[in-house]
């Protein structure tokens, strides 16, 4: 709390809290109630003296008197008497007139006269408001500035005439001044009610109840002081009510608590005595025990009507409670629910002339927009065709979505059917709601479409299943699916409280309870508040029985929630008239020729992943001469200003306003640029542009001022959901070009904040794939418009950097700091905000940048705002937590549901969200904003990244707060954690800033742990990182990513292998997967890394370490093949989900990746891993006494030994205790030992096939495995290829030795040169042609041996001194080790002929692609059957290595005769690379525009061919040789027969098909 800086004078420091009560009485002249609960509150003199007025609306004191009490109490600490500067009729006002005032005379909007009247503002409070008091109670600046303006004029003016708001039409007569005993208990409660409500009297029979009622009355009457009321006269003071504790206010209420009580036993009677005696939850002294002695229900309720008042209702319902009387509580509170709406509508509800006004208020919230709700429910039963007509408003409404009991209204003339011309709506059953929350909400496609809930079966469908059942049945089939359905939707996770409106619309009677229309709303009143469902009656009739069933079951009026005195056709025209309006000529979008098509509103629908930009966006919405539009576009403005995310609104209404236009950033002009450049010149079907920015400097606004400025050149669209596939994009994006037209339109995609940037390229391909297969790019005059360019948004902490890596003809970049023109522009801006809005200086994301993000600025702001923080404050904790999650995850924010309940908030619908006011003074920071994608759902944030740094090092430096103190503080909070409240988002955010890991400023690589845990780690070290993943495993029990984090911590920081290898197998144990395998092998790695190295710096040797070692070498080659079968077998990683994503709104965490390898691109590292290992054992094996390295025969010996041609005990060495025992655990280990050279050969062909096979994805992944594999072949070579130089001089010297010397000799070469595999070979079309001359030569001399172990190696041989001779033919086709086509074909018809049509591994078939494809005259031909043969031993042989990887060619058929017609790859890039960089080539390959280059054109052979029945051949004559296509997507769906032709590739699963086109 605040203390004031001026002492107050010593008696008032002395003064009692009697004395505190008698000032504010007589001095003050408050109400006796507000001087009562000073009192009740224990305030005396010196806690008076250090209050100010948030401290006096904390005790529940409204504004009015509130701001009174704080003036008089500031004179008062000043030594001055209140002196009012106003003339003395004004504080005689009472809150009616001061209403009156402002409304006829100020004419401001009604809604700050109610808001005046509301907070209790009479006369002599109003004399006391400052500026900020006003603004306090929600009144806009300019309104408060003339409220004091026009109050500071009446000194000078004649006393205004103040004429009374006199009661509409309707209300013909007065409301009595006592309330009769047949008004309801709502309306007795409800006394304060204005006396211009619209009413309707009905004669009601006198029942036993009101019998009782005046019984009860004239019990009390005699200690009841009837208020007067006197007339309202312009110089009288306001009415003052003399009111008796002790005074019931109806004898309404003494009726409904004695018959409750009727309803208890005699025991159960004398415990709700005794409680009352001890009851302490009311401002009241309990009752004394001696005066409820021998009293009945009727004596015990007249005590505490008299001794609680109106309170008495909730005092009864509590105790009711506490003795487990529950259901007596619940129909209770169902009565007291009356006296709630009464109140509602007494705050809220304007005063309804008519039921028009009524339906307005009722759907309004009391405004002029359908806005106000997030979303509505329709629960709607049987319909005819003459009313659908009128039923169109339910096209404008958000509609969730619809409870349907007419089975005909999917037919034609039906509500469904006839909704489903203009919208979207998704048909579906009750059933379809069950299951987990967010799968539900996926599947069904929420939110984004309207899900229309057929709950009693349909016509249109003949099945079981949707047959219309009669009561009986539906009870017992279909009930519970549709009560499981309305709980549901009354989940606050999924439609948040108070935000969606349920709306009961009966277009036909509901003759008794046996209805199950009936049943759904008993549903819903189990699940949701009373006042939540509103009803809407086609008929007076209908309602009148509804109204009755429900007054009569379930003891509830729902009279003032009801419309039932208008037609359909009034009804709809009055939500019609409803803001915001459609625009009259529909949205327009851009199309061919400079015309425009219009965007009808069930295509948007359809495209649920876009957000649209239309010619002509927010024009025509609203009415804009409207002082409801003003505000509207003060709001908007200053939610940007302040740090909202922008909105179209906003270049809107700088168009609007051409003297105050929107700030161009200095790298406005480049981008626009750049776009308009790629969609002229471009030859691509769809390009990729990057804008990189720094978090908070404005990318986003910049991306979007550039498309809205283009929307009348592209189709814009902003894409809003990043969950759904690629694919599903892609579609939509084509869509959105042929939309209306038969010619396509260029479209501008923004993509924001997408950090996905390693495989961005994979939206750019479907979108090709997408377009390709509409046939939109065969004509050749739209190929311009045929065109999709993307803006990838890009946040980064080192924009400049990312964009020097990028090609700068597709990238820009902005950074945190203006230019000096820019600087200006900021300026001039904020002294146009200074004219229309209430202290723009205060929008501090608008002054940050206008301060060039001037550090100081944002550190003074930070130290202002937490002058006086308090953690042990809920509202000071929030901000923290807040701080904390804005800083380490960028697009953090809680919910604010979740915040009003940590606060305590209780929301009351129709109210203006208060939890900025409890904020304070940390409002000003924050920001409440909303997520469509989201179910619109209200999330609050800091508004300002740099704010919640600055914060956050505020509260370190000078609370001694540490983040590890506040992510402590968020893990211990149950009610984070609970089922109960809406935390998905929130509990992502606190997984992110746990594990999320940030690329390096200086390159590609990651961090190896978040920036929360480095910082943490450096400040407190171990103890503390440990026990926040500790305390984080415990609330993420589903999750693997906490622990598995929590293993690396323990190995890479702290060494300690044992604590990490127990953690990384919880993680394993709670999801098994390549991830959470590999962290174990990582460790064991580093383990095994950690005791060499230290093994290195000892003299002396300890043969037990050796034990252990192999030890830990078996159990990381076992984790790391597990990982590797693992990736080999589970499905396809889904899209989006690396942890080191920032979006999180839309992306979800992964709970499992290793080191520095995201899910995508886990592909070959078990592989890698089991090298690694099997490397640092040949390492600890190379260091022991007797096959140390430095030895040339002591390590031949090691290499005799591990290719089992010695067993341990031959290998000569010293005979002594340490050798002898390094012996005994070589033989105990010797399986293992002698099988590593075995594993590492297979393991390096794996990988070489995967290289070389398999078509990369180019990531920095797979190329740091390739340069792995590489450095450890390089030692695999030193030690397993390579003899002593003694040895290699006595085979020269010597050349009579033994020929099988000189062919193991020959196989050792192939075997150093990676020639001995057929993949291997391959690679040698990108080497020297040399190299392959000379191992050509060793295959021709091992093939004149013909000395083999085996007839599989006799095959793997032949096979690949076939395929050297074509790699050297196509390097050097003049070379004599060249064998003639001839010979090779006879060689391999040989080949063939032993393995037949099953070889296990596919290379002999490859060879007969290349050998004997058909040329155009050749007539027979047996390539049929090796293309089948190829194509089922790669699906075996390949599946198991490499499942659903995709093959690249390494030939391509061209178009001269024998090998000349083959064309490899690497020859088709020489003509390129002088003119391209490598990456530009590789994505022409990838998205197959390499082959519109009339250099490819020019050497390859175009195939004719034909698709049938979804299949793909190439034409021979008249046989058809079965080919694949190269990119899926490139052959048409639906299995049309069509005349193809297309460019043929060699790859080792057979055949590939390229550049496809439709021939007619």
């Amino acid at each position: 709390m605040r203390r004031s800086t001026k002492k107050s004078p010593p008696p008032v420091e002395t003064w009692t809290t009697e004395d505190v009560h008698r000032w504010l009485m007589t001095e003050v002249k408050v109400d006796k109630t507000c001087a009562d609960i000073f009192c009740e509150e224990e305030v005396s003199g010196d806690s008076l003296v250090d209050f100010e007025k948030k401290d006096i609306l904390d005790l529940g004191i409204k504004h009015g008197p509130a701001v009174k009490i704080s003036s008089y109490l500031k004179g008062l600490k000043e030594g001055s008497r209140h002196e009012s500067q106003f003339p003395e009729y004004v504080e005689n006002w009472s809150k009616e007139q001061v209403g009156q005032w402002l409304l006829q005379h100020v004419n401001i909007y009604s809604k700050y006269a109610e808001r005046f009247q509301e907070e209790d503002v009479s006369g002599d409070c109003l004399v006391c408001f400052k500026k900020q008091d006003l603004l306090d109670l929600e009144v806009k600046g300019g309104p408060a500035v003339r409220i004091l303006a026009e109050l500071g004029r009446l000194n000078e003016k004649p006393e205004p005439t103040l004429q009374p708001i006199l009661p509409t039409s309707s209300d013909k007569t007065e409301a009595p001044k006592q309330p009769p005993p047949e008004q309801s208990l709502a309306q007795a409660i409800a006394n304060t009610q204005p006396e211009s409500c619209n009413t309707t009297e009905s004669k009601i029979e006198v029942t036993v109840e009101n019998k009782m009622a005046q019984e009860t009355f004239k019990k009390v009457s005699e200690k009841k002081e009837v208020q007067k009321s006197k007339p309202q006269n312009l110089g009288a003071r306001r009415k003052e009510t003399v009111v008796t504790t002790g005074q019931p206010e109806n004898p309404k209420i003494n009726v409904t608590i004695q018959k409750i009580l009727e309803h208890l036993s005699k025991k159960d009677f004398k415990e709700f005595q005794f409680y009352l005696t001890e009851y302490d939850k009311s401002t009241h002294k309990p009752i004394p025990r001696g005066k409820l002695e021998a009293k009945d229900t009727m004596d015990t309720t007249n005590l505490m009507t008299h001794h609680y008042g109106r309170e008495a209702l909730k005092v009864t319902s509590d105790i009711l409670k506490e003795i487990n009387q529950r259901d007596l509580a619940h129909k209770l509170e169902k009565k007291m629910g009356q006296q709630e709406q009464q109140c509602l509508s007494k705050d809220v509800l304007k005063k309804e002339a008519n039921q028009g006004d009524k339906l307005k208020n009722l759907l309004t919230c009391g405004g002029n927009s359908l806005d106000n709700y997030n979303r509505f429910v329709v629960v709607v039963n049987k319909s005819c065709p003459e009313q659908v007509q009128y039923l169109q408003f339910l096209s404008k409404m958000k509609l969730f979505c619809v409870l349907d009991f007419d089975p005909d209204s999917g037919a034609p003339g039906g509500l469904c059917h006839s909704y489903r011309e203009s919208r979207v709506a998704n048909l579906h059953s009750p059933t379809q709601y069950q299951g987990q929350t967010d799968s539900v909400i996926k599947n069904l496609n929420l939110y984004k479409q309207t899900s229309w809930v057929f709950c009693n079966g349909r016509h249109d469908l003949d099945s079981d299943a949707n047959k219309v059942l009669d009561y009986k049945n539906w009870l017992r089939k279909s009930c519970k699916d549709v009560e499981q359905l309305v709980s549901f939707i009354c989940n606050p996770e999924v439609l948040l409280r108070g935000r969606c409106l349920i709306i009961f619309l009966l277009l036909s009677p509901v003759e008794n309870e046996k209805d199950p229309i009936f049943d759904t709303y008993k549903s819903f009143i189990k699940h949701t508040e009373e006042e939540n469902i509103i009803t809407i009656c086609a008929s007076q009739s209908t309602y009148s029985k509804w109204r009755e069933l429900i007054q009569e079951k379930c003891e509830y009026d729902i009279d003032h929630l009801s419309i039932s005195d208008l037609t359909l056709s009034e009804i709809n025209g009055t939500i019609m008239a409803l803001g915001p309006f459609n625009q009259s000529s529909g949205k327009l979008l851009p199309s061919s020729g400079s015309s425009t098509v219009v965007l009808k509103q069930k295509d948007e629908d359809f495209m649920t992943a876009l957000d649209i930009l239309s010619i002509n966006q927010c024009e025509k919405m609203y009415d804009e001469e409207s002082p409801e539009f003003r505000d509207f576009r003060i709001k908007v403005e200053e939610e940007f200003y302040r740090g909202g995310k922008v909105k179209w609104w906003n270049f809107y209404f700088s168009d609007k306003d051409k003297e105050k236009p929107f700030v161009k950033r200095e790298k406005y002009e480049h981008l626009k640029k750049m776009i308009r450049s790629h969609l002229r010149d471009s030859k691509n079907m769809c390009d990729l542009l990057n804008l990189f920015h720094h978090p908070g400097c404005g990318g986003t606004t910049l991306a979007m001022h550039v498309m809205w400025d283009l929307r009348k050149e592209f189709r814009c669209a902003v894409l809003k959901d990043n969950t759904l596939p690629e694919t599903e994009v892609a579609s939509q994006v084509r869509k959105l070009m042929t939309l209306e037209s038969n010619k396509p339109s260029p479209v501008l995609l923004l993509v924001d904040d997408s950090k996905e940037t390693e495989n961005r390229h994979d939206l750019v391909n479907c979108i090709q794939r997408a377009v390709t297969e509409d046939g939109l790019n065969t004509n050749v005059d739209d190929a311009q418009n045929c065109k999709v360019i993307i803006l990838y948004c890009v946040r980064s902490h080192s924009p400049k950097e990312q964009y020097r890596k990028h090609n700068p003809m597709q990238s820009q970049f902005i950074d945190a700091s203006l230019t000096q023109e820019e600087q200006k522009e900021f300026e001039k801006k904020l002294k146009e905000l200074q004219e229309t809005h209430d202290k723009p200086e205060n929008f501090y994301s608008f002054m940050i940048m206008k301060s060039n993000f001037d550090q100081k600025y944002i550190q003074d702001l930070a130290r202002n705002t937490l002058e006086n923080f308090d953690f042990s404050s809920k509202t000071d904790k929030l901000f923290a937590f807040l701080a904390l999650l804005n800083t380490y995850v960028a697009e953090s924010d809680i919910s604010l549901s979740l915040c009003e309940d940590f606060l305590g908030i209780n929301v009351i619908r129709w109210k203006e969200d208060n939890l900025m006011d409890r904020m304070k003074p940390f409002s000003n920071f924050l920001i409440i904003d909303t997520v469509e994608e989201w179910g619109d759902y209200k999330r609050i944030r800091i508004l300002h990244h740099s704010i919640a740094c600055a914060s956050l090092e505020r509260l370190e430096k000078s609370f001694n707060l540490k983040v590890s103190d506040i992510t402590m503080e968020i893990l211990h909070c149950d009610l984070f954690f609970s089922d109960r409240v809406v935390k998905h988002r929130f509990m992502l955010s606190i997984q992110r800033m746990l594990i999320e890991r940030q690329h390096r400023k200086d390159g590609d690589n990651r961090e190896p742990f978040s920036s929360l845990i480095n910082k943490i780690h450096n400040q407190q070290g171990r103890q503390m990182v440990q026990e926040i993943f500790v305390k984080a495993s415990s609330r993420f029990v589903t999750s693997a990513s906490i622990p598995q984090a929590l293993a690396r911590y323990l190995y890479i920081k702290e060494s300690d292998f044992p604590e990490a290898v127990k953690w990384a197998e919880k993680a394993k144990k709670i999801k098994e997967n390549p991830y959470t395998c590999d962290t174990i092998g990582q460790i064991h790695k580093s383990n095994l890394r950690t005791k060499i190295n230290k093994e290195k710096k000892e003299k002396s040797h300890n043969p037990e370490d050796l034990n252990s070692n192999i030890e830990i070498a078996k159990k990381a080659i076992t984790v790391f093949e597990r990982a590797q079968e693992l990736a080999n077998t589970e499905d396809e990683p889904k899209e989006n989900t690396v942890d080191d994503q920032e979006n999180a709104d839309e992306r979800q965490v992964a709970d499992d990746e290793s080191d520095d390898y995201p899910r995508k691109s886990y592909n070959v590292y078990g592989y890698v891993g089991v090298l690694e290992i099997a490397f640092l054992i040949f390492e600890i094996m190379a260091r022991l006494p007797f096959f140390e390295e430095s030895d040339p025969m002591k390590k031949k010996y090691l290499q005799s030994f591990l290719i089992k041609k010695v067993p341990i005990t031959s290998v000569y060495k010293e005979d002594n205790e340490i050798n002898n025992r390094y012996v005994e655990i070589i033989k105990d280990h010797e399986p293992f030992l002698v099988s590593l050279k075995t594993e590492v050969k297979e393991t390096f062909e794996i990988l070489d096939e995967y290289f070389t096979y398999i078509k990369a994805n180019n990531s920095e992944y797979d190329l740091k495995n390739h340069r792995t594999s590489c450095d450890l072949f390089k030692k695999y070579v030193d030690l397993f290829c390579t003899e002593p130089e003694e040895m290699k001089r006595e085979r020269q010297n010597n050349p009579n030795l033994n020929q099988k010397i000189d062919i193991g000799e020959k196989r050792l070469f192939l075997e150093k040169n990676q020639a001995d595999t057929f993949a291997g070979i391959l690679q040698h079309l990108d080497k020297p042609a040399e190299e392959t001359e000379k191992i050509t030569e060793v295959y021709e001399f091992l093939q004149k041996q013909q000395q083999f172990n085996d007839k599989k190696q006799k095959t793997r041989e032949t096979i690949n001194y076939i395929l050297s001779n074509i790699v050297l033919y196509l390097l050097k086709h003049k070379s004599k080790a060249v064998k003639s086509p001839s010979e090779l074909c006879t060689l391999l018809s040989r080949t063939l002929q032993d393995v037949g049509l099953r070889c296990p591994f596919p290379d002999p078939y490859f060879l007969a692609l290349l050998l004997f494809w058909p040329s155009p005259t050749e007539e027979k031909t047996e390539i049929g059957s090796y293309v089948t043969a190829i194509r089922k031993s790669s699906r075996k042989y390949m599946s198991k290595r490499f499942p659903r990887r995709s093959t690249i060619a390494y030939f391509y058929l061209g178009k001269g005769e024998g090998l000349q017609r083959l064309v490899s790859k690497r020859k088709l890039d020489e003509h390129f690379l002088p003119k391209m960089a490598r990456g530009d080539l590789a994505q022409l390959w990838q998205n197959g525009h390499i082959f519109k280059e009339k250099e490819i054109t020019r050497r390859l052979h175009r195939v004719s061919g034909v698709t049938e029945q979804g299949q793909m051949f190439a034409i021979h004559q008249k046989m058809k040789i079965p080919v694949l296509p190269a990119r899926i997507h490139d052959i048409q769906h639906g299995c049309s027969t069509e005349k193809v032709s297309f460019y043929i590739g060699f790859a080792m699963n057979g055949p590939l098909a390229y550049d496809i086109k439709i021939e007619n």
